[in-house]
């Protein structure tokens, strides 16, 4: 990792972080970063890079957020983005908005389509509402919360989160499901940076959202010029 990325794997992963070449896996990126199962890192990202995530086992989903570099209170907004897209469904070619009606990101690639943007970072509240009878994890939220607070970001301004390759179908009466991942391994989301920004990435740690698994996140920031 680089002097300006924080990774956090606090309360660790149920099993340690799987042989890239391990039957079943993706032959990896090998300029990627790889997050181990249940963590979460924190990056700058400037304007006009391209960000990767790649799913390199499949099933697992990955919480992003995006703060603005030069004033953290501007971070990504699910509803502002729901209104200017005018859907919930986002994939290739749609952005992502901040709570100042700007746009933050944009996706180039998407070879998965299926991403979620309505359910909150999953938290040591969610496991023990959700969870009973599982061990207490902190979870996405207290993850990024760590990872970001180099930044002078804390819990407090950490909204919810662009949920990568998480499935949420919404059923015609309005009720909400977590099903498992469709990704495969090796399925990626490319987004472009449109100002200097403040990146949060993890390796989800609930799990209904990884189909009952916890597997690594690569990512890759792809330099201007």
């Amino acid at each position: 990792m680089t002097a300006d990325t924080q990774t956090f794997d606090r309360q660790g992963g149920d099993r340690p972080a799987p042989d890239r070449h391990a039957p079943g896996g993706q032959e990896p990126d090998q300029q990627a970063s790889r997050i181990a199962p249940r963590s979460g890192v924190a990056f700058e990202l400037k304007e006009g890079e391209r960000l990767k995530v790649i799913d390199p086992e499949g099933q697992q989903v990955a919480d992003l957020l995006a703060f603005a570099r030069d004033d953290v209170g501007e971070v990504i907004s699910n509803g502002r983005t729901f209104d200017y897209e005018e859907t919930i469904a986002l994939t290739t070619g749609n952005r992502l908005w901040s709570n100042r009606s700007n746009v933050l990101l944009s996706i180039e690639e998407d070879t998965v389509g299926r991403h979620d943007f309505l359910l909150t970072p999953c938290s040591e509240a969610t496991f023990r509402h959700f969870y009973p009878g599982k061990p207490v994890h902190r979870g996405c939220f207290g993850n990024l919360a760590e990872a970001l607070a180099p930044w002078g970001i804390d819990e407090d301004r950490i909204p919810v989160a662009f949920n990568v390759f998480m499935n949420v179908p919404v059923a015609e009466d309005g009720k909400v499901s977590v099903l498992p991942p469709t990704g495969r391994p090796g399925d990626h989301i490319t987004l472009l940076a449109h100002r200097d920004l403040v990146i949060g990435l993890t390796a989800c740690s609930a799990y209904d959202s990884n189909g009952g698994s916890f597997k690594p996140i690569d990512y890759r920031i792809d330099r201007q010029g």
